[in-house]
């Protein structure tokens, strides 16, 4: 496959589709802390999301003023004048776009861009396949640092057909996914963190973390929870700080522990997340999402559901879990109903709304449409408020289980009967000699026995 071939394309703008989404407020929102968890281009790219979702002007301007000193620091020339126009003055004179930086950055990386081409012209008229994988990678670091990803994502790949060793493989891999992730590429994501975890060394317990966060995000981006639920579970603790530039470990114990109570059944849920020591090393960094998850296995619905909602405007500004949220709130909210439930022939609909902390009437609609899906077996006394569950008539499936045994006991008979009469007259080893024979005479040997 061509490198053009397998070239992603960076996703819609923020101002396209995700526009229509209502501001959020964000309260008690440390920007700066948020921010200081991450690194690289995603530490911007997060804050201008944060900007453009908040609802607090406060918040807003403070995440500009973050963005734009960060931007400084690296040299994506338009990525700066990007922040400078969003905050359109309203920071006074020091926050408006720095033309002479800009110019300086960019004489500097022309000059460097003209460098490496004429390395790797030689490298390539020398044939020296490690410096040919260096000079392929150099130009991929350079052009993800000026910002030009689709560049930096054909400089990585072409590299693969250079490298000698494993942990070259892995090298290309990872950067191949760090820029997928950027350009909202997650086919490529997976797909390389399965390449690199095909590879046949060992590989070290960080680079590992890294694939398996890397995998649950890609998972959680085409919405497959239980699967992004599983890789953010096997995420191992030596993770730390040392993805910053993708994913901070407060954000596998979030995506992990949500997707966790929307896809998996009660003994999972004990199983992978409560009992899950490597897990529980992350859930201690949000005290919040740990006593939820506690309060959703020990059917604490109510306080549950209330730490969810606590959480929710500090959630719907994280830029991967934005879109998600709603979804995974109400497969949470219904996985409680279902097993809230579960248990009882009939429930008081009045004390329920209580314990969901929600109205008669709401909790009604909510009920209908899971019955309606076949999730909850049971029926709506709406005069009285009562839910009565269906339980199937047990005497008939009683005797239906009876019926199917004897029909099976008698195949069973019969066929050992049959078997019994061929060995006692020899009938495979006589078929065995007259293999020349026609089938009439066959039939009439199976009558005669």
């Amino acid at each position: 496959m061509d490198v053009e071939d397998e070239l992603p394309t960076a996703p819609a703008s923020a101002d396209g589709g995700e526009s229509s989404h209502a501001l959020v407020s964000g309260d008690q929102f440390d920007v700066e802390a948020y921010a200081a968890q991450y690194s690289g281009r995603t530490r911007v790219a997060r804050l201008l999301f944060i900007a453009e979702k908040c609802g607090s002007e406060q918040m807003r301007l403070d995440a500009l003023r973050l963005a734009y000193d960060w931007a400084l620091k690296g040299e994506d020339t338009a990525l700066h004048r990007d922040v400078s126009a969003k905050i359109a003055g309203r920071l006074g004179p020091r926050y408006a776009a720095d033309q002479a930086w800009s110019d300086a950055v960019e004489r500097r990386a022309l000059l460097r861009k003209d460098k490496l081409d004429s390395e790797l012209n030689v490298y390539r008229t020398n044939l020296i396949k490690e410096s040919i994988r260096m000079g392929y990678n150099d130009l991929g670091d350079f052009h993800y640092a000026q910002g030009h990803l689709s560049d930096a994502f054909k400089s990585y790949i072409r590299t693969r057909d250079y490298c000698t060793t494993s942990k070259h493989v892995v090298q290309m891999c990872l950067n191949v996914i760090l820029v997928s992730i950027e350009l909202g590429q997650f086919m490529h994501v997976s797909n390389y963190v399965i390449k690199a975890e095909q590879t046949p060394d060992d590989m070290d317990p960080i680079t590992a973390a890294k694939l398996r966060a890397a995998a649950g995000l890609a998972y959680m981006e085409t919405n497959k929870y239980k699967l992004a639920a599983r890789k953010f579970i096997e995420t191992g603790s030596e993770l730390r700080s040392n993805y910053s530039e993708v994913i901070a470990p407060q954000d596998v114990a979030v995506y992990g522990a949500l997707c966790a109570l929307a896809s998996f059944d009660r003994s999972e849920l004990k199983s992978k997340v409560i009992d899950n020591y490597n897990f529980r090393n992350f859930l201690e960094l949000v005290p919040e999402v740990r006593e939820l998850v506690n309060d959703f296995y020990a059917s604490r619905y109510g306080s549950c559901l209330g730490y969810l909602e606590k959480l929710k405007s500090n959630l719907l500004l994280d830029m991967h879990l934005h879109a998600h949220i709603e979804t995974l709130y109400k497969d949470i909210r219904h996985k409680a109903i279902i097993q809230y439930t579960f248990p009882f022939i009939s429930v008081d609909l009045n004390l329920m709304a209580v314990a969901f902390q929600t109205s008669v009437s709401l909790l009604e609609k909510e009920l209908a449409a899971l019955i309606t899906d076949n999730k909850i077996q049971a029926r709506i006394d709406s005069h009285n408020k009562i839910l009565y569950a269906s339980h199937a008539d047990q005497r008939n499936g009683t005797f239906q289980r009876a019926l199917q045994t004897g029909i099976e006991f008698e195949r069973d008979v019969k066929s050992m009967l049959l078997r019994a009469n061929l060995l006692k007259h020899e009938y495979s080893q006589k078929a065995a000699e007259r293999k020349s024979t026609t089938a009439a005479p066959a039939v009439q040997e199976i009558k005669n026995c």
